[in-house]
């Protein structure tokens, strides 16, 4: 079993807040996705038989949801929109720096396992554009110069030790 007891635990209570096994399916995943840092067909399975619903329906869900990484990432998840708005307001520029910057491409980790790089469809910021996400934290009307501030002071914290806080 992957899912250690207090997240089985934290899943079943959550679990009782729907009237529908189904509508349990986010929550739990959730719940994995924070014990694990990512998601996987073993704990899809381990999702399944908890909240006892069927295997497709959880590895149906985790794979609509881009919050949901499928493998391991870095310390900090830097998950860059690319939708009309950030697009048009220099999204693929932003990625272009960013992979020149961290010297990987999308979808790459650092060797230092620090920074993995993603773009995604959308993150509903569309008036701050570009934009990004790290891990749990949006960072809207991007330039070069901020995303150089950003990298450092997250270089920074990863050294020490400390959590998001930039």
């Amino acid at each position: 079993m992957i899912l250690k007891e207090k997240a089985v635990a934290e899943i079943k209570s959550r679990m009782v807040r729907y009237p529908h096994r189904k509508s349990a399916i986010l929550p739990a995943l959730t719940v994995a996705y924070r014990q694990e840092g990512h998601l996987s067909p073993a704990l899809y399975r381990e999702i399944a038989k908890i909240i006892e619903v069927p295997y497709i329906e959880v590895a149906e869900a985790a794979s609509f949801y881009t919050m949901f990484p499928k493998e391991p990432v870095g310390k900090y998840l830097i998950q860059v929109c690319h939708n009309i708005s950030c697009a048009l307001l220099g999204a693929d520029s932003l990625i272009h720096y960013l992979e020149e910057k961290l010297g990987i491409t999308k979808g790459e980790t650092t060797p230092d396992d620090i920074f993995t790089l993603i773009s995604v469809e959308c993150l509903g910021s569309c008036a701050t554009a570009p934009m990004m996400q790290i891990n749990d934290k949006f960072y809207e009307n991007l330039t070069r110069e901020k995303v150089d501030r950003i990298l450092e002071e997250l270089r920074e914290q990863a050294r020490n030790g400390k959590e998001n806080t930039v």
